[in-house]
């Protein structure tokens, strides 16, 4: 591409290798791979076009390509003003009769889009709402009432106002989305799915809890049938959430143990990890920072974290995890013993083996409760002969990092064991690497 370019350069004028500039910044700045060299050939088309300094669409073409590709560069300010003069341009384009509006309005739709983008990045949400109203109201005007494209741009805008936490006003945008594509591509689509969990959210953030369960868990059917385990974990922890709201604390843990086991299995514990630090926040609001719920998710977070190669944080948290069960269900429960078989792995992870050895001597004691002959106790003391190994410096078989799995124990089995009144308490902070 840069090769025939550099062949029209000989026998191109400076117009033509202007609006070929421009084809091929708008090209480079679509695939993202080489920004700057987007940025050189939108400059060159800008200087070309804008010669006469009259106005033209070609030019506001060109200043708004030049906005996304700074925009995509993090130059904010920069991108803001290209945008802004495009969108006067455009305007008086439009005034002036000079250009035809079926060909004005494409563009100033990605003017508008831009403008919000930026302004969100900004963090001017309520001034990006307007633009982005603006690029939804251009769409209403050239696409059909019932076209897919339409009905993303209303949820698009939804979703504008669910980030300014203006619920109200986002759900009559999400249900005309949901109506949309719901009659135009069918009930198990994936933009009804889509429609669906932004559904979940804004009737969540108005508190009615059972309407947001009931979009959540359409949407959960539909994105199971396709297969899209990511978009399933957000929209899993988003039942959760919801399932804590109303009380339903047990089917809460079992949502989130089920969401665990999952992203391990499918390699997905990156995406996990924010969920599951701001479940474990909604737990502890809901019935107290000590119960055993709380303590599993702090549980689980270690074995992200541990998963991650971040043994520090796994130990912080594990030693959170650990204080909590052992009060809630016993150091000689299985969720208990487990968190400190973690806690030994993260620490020597770390290199910390007289750490290491410690806990796991009490993991050996801790299975020898459960009787002589266990495997679970044999496996402990086969850990504990490696990690006395490797802290010698005679081993080159490291101790696996990876937390063990999750045991399958039911959460009647895990009520029957001692708990503590609930508390509003909150645990303590806990700072982590980065």
């Amino acid at each position: 591409m840069f090769r025939v370019f550099k062949d029209m350069e000989a026998c191109f004028d400076e117009r033509e290798l202007g609006i070929a500039s421009l084809k091929i910044g708008f090209k480079l700045d679509r695939e993202g791979e080489d920004p700057e060299k987007a940025l050189s050939f939108a400059d060159r088309a800008l200087k070309v076009l804008d010669q006469d300094g009259k106005p033209s669409l070609l030019v506001a073409v060109a200043l708004q390509l030049m906005g996304s590709v700074s925009y995509g560069l993090k130059r904010f300010n920069d991108s803001l003003g290209y945008l802004n003069k495009a969108n006067r341009l455009l305007g008086r384009l439009e005034e002036e009769g000079v250009a035809n509006v079926e060909n004005i309005r494409p563009v100033l739709h990605a003017v508008q889009l831009e403008l919000g983008n930026v302004k969100t990045a900004m963090g001017r949400r309520d001034e990006a709402l307007l633009n982005f109203k603006k690029a939804l109201e251009i769409k209403e005007m050239t696409l059909g009432k019932d076209s897919k494209e339409l009905g993303v741009g209303y949820r698009d805008l939804a979703e504008a106002y669910v980030s300014v936490l203006n619920f109200k006003e986002a759900l009559p945008f999400g249900l005309k989305a949901l109506e949309i594509h719901r009659k135009g591509i069918g009930h198990n689509s994936v933009e009804v799915a889509h429609d669906r969990r932004i559904l979940g959210v804004i009737y969540t953030g108005m508190e009615e809890h059972e309407k947001a369960l009931e979009q959540n868990q359409l949407s959960q059917r539909v994105l199971k049938n396709w297969g899209l385990s990511s978009e399933l974990l957000r929209v899993e922890i988003d039942a959760a959430n919801m399932q804590i709201a109303l009380g339903k604390y047990d089917e809460a843990i079992n949502t989130l143990k089920g969401i665990v086991q999952q992203t391990e299995k499918d390699s997905e514990v990156p995406q996990a990890i924010p969920y599951l630090e701001n479940a474990v926040e909604k737990l502890k609001d809901s019935f107290g920072s000590r119960h055993f719920g709380v303590g599993y998710i702090y549980k689980n977070l270690g074995a992200a974290y541990l998963e991650l190669d971040r043994p520090q944080s796994a130990t912080q948290i594990f030693a959170v995890a650990k204080d909590i069960l052992d009060v809630s269900l016993g150091p000689h429960h299985a969720d208990s013993i487990e968190t400190c078989q973690n806690l030994s792995k993260a620490y020597s992870a770390m290199g910390s083996y007289t750490l290491a050895i410690e806990f796991q001597q009490r993991v050996i004691d801790a299975w020898e409760g459960h009787g002589p002959g266990t495997e679970e106790l044999r496996e402990a003391r086969h850990a504990l002969e490696e990690l006395k190994t490797k802290a010698r410096g005679t081993s080159t078989n490291r101790v696996p990092t990876k937390a063990l799995p999750l045991p399958q124990y039911s959460l009647a089995s895990r009520n029957s064991q001692p708990s503590i009144p609930l508390t509003k308490n909150s645990a303590s902070s806990i700072r982590l690497e980065n």
